[in-house]
């Protein structure tokens, strides 16, 4: 069984749990496949990503609503990526996988965040936006043809 761990709960029974086995590492698969079909990830790749990051999934009660990702500090700079299911979207579950992260980044000491958003994820981007995220680079990844966008929090003080 799953160990449940609450970290913050905007709506009642909001859960956020760390990927530790591989039924909840194909479920964070499916959300990230989902919400981001240009890196869409195998199986493989995906546990690659858990030997090398902090990945977590949020459910209400049982149902998987979205999923994040925290990357270790480089030169003081973490990402995190909070991604929520479309039909689970405005309900808060995305912030509070934000915040969630963000809590991790200062634990493993980063001075400043990042995330990245497909450039065609207009409410991505919106809420990136409304977290205090802002445009530092846009590119597009050798050999594919879709465009990312590159985002900057700056200094973590206070609550993010």
């Amino acid at each position: 069984m799953t160990e449940r761990r609450e970290t913050t709960e905007p709506r009642p029974g909001l859960e956020i749990r760390p990927v530790d086995s591989e039924t909840a590492l194909e479920q964070w698969r499916h959300v990230h496949n989902v919400v981001v079909p240009p890196a869409a990830m195998s199986s493989e790749d995906a546990r690659g990503r858990l030997r090398r990051y902090r990945l977590v999934n949020a459910y209400v009660g049982d149902v998987l609503v979205g999923c994040s990702t925290v990357r270790p500090p480089q030169d003081g700079v973490a990402t995190v990526i909070a991604r929520v299911l479309p039909e689970y979207r405005g309900r808060g579950y995305g912030r509070a996988l934000y915040e969630d992260g963000l809590a991790h980044a200062r634990v493993l000491g980063a001075e400043a965040v990042e995330t990245c958003v497909l450039a065609v994820n207009e409410s991505g981007l919106r809420f990136a936006g409304k977290c205090g995220f802002a445009e530092v680079e846009r590119y597009v990844l050798e050999g594919e043809s879709d465009e990312w966008i590159d985002l900057r929090l700056g200094t973590l003080t206070g609550s993010g």
